[in-house]
């Protein structure tokens, strides 16, 4: 008889859940990638007041009371807009390892088209004590 104590607390044991996974599953074109997630994101206006959306899919998993800080960095650009709630939490999807996160972030309609135009090297989410490193995501059009 085989029981092998590793197996049940071996908390590095991954899913087959990959980024081209993700992308082919969520009918939105994704904003950025990092190596286990994808970020998704849009513009939105209520009452004045603009909101950028966002919602993560992959293997971040968070329970937030502090807010988070989305950083946008390019080439003479940096940007740093912080979450709308304090409060937010990651939500388990049907596939194993695979979470969503949504956070909207507050954005200045100055910094709109400022953010609209900056050519971006990477996206950094700063959540408790992790930092996600997104890449801008570029559609292959071959």
């Amino acid at each position: 008889m085989g029981f092998s104590l590793s197996k049940l607390f071996n908390k590095t044991e991954s899913s087959e859940d990959t980024i081209d996974a993700i992308l082919a599953s969520v009918d939105h074109e994704a904003y950025g990638v990092s190596e286990s997630n994808v970020l998704f994101s849009g513009l939105n206006e209520l009452g004045g007041y603009f909101f950028f959306q966002t919602i993560v899919v992959g293997t971040l998993k968070v329970k937030c009371k502090n807010g988070a800080q989305l950083i946008f960095k390019g080439k003479d650009f940096e940007l740093t807009l912080n979450s709308d709630s304090l409060e937010f939490e990651s939500h388990h999807t049907e596939v194993k390892g695979r979470f969503v996160t949504n956070i909207d972030f507050q954005i200045e309609e100055s910094d709109i088209k400022a953010l609209q135009n900056a050519t971006l090297s990477e996206i950094v989410l700063k959540v408790k004590k992790k930092e996600v490193l997104f890449t801008k995501y570029v559609v292959n059009e071959e």
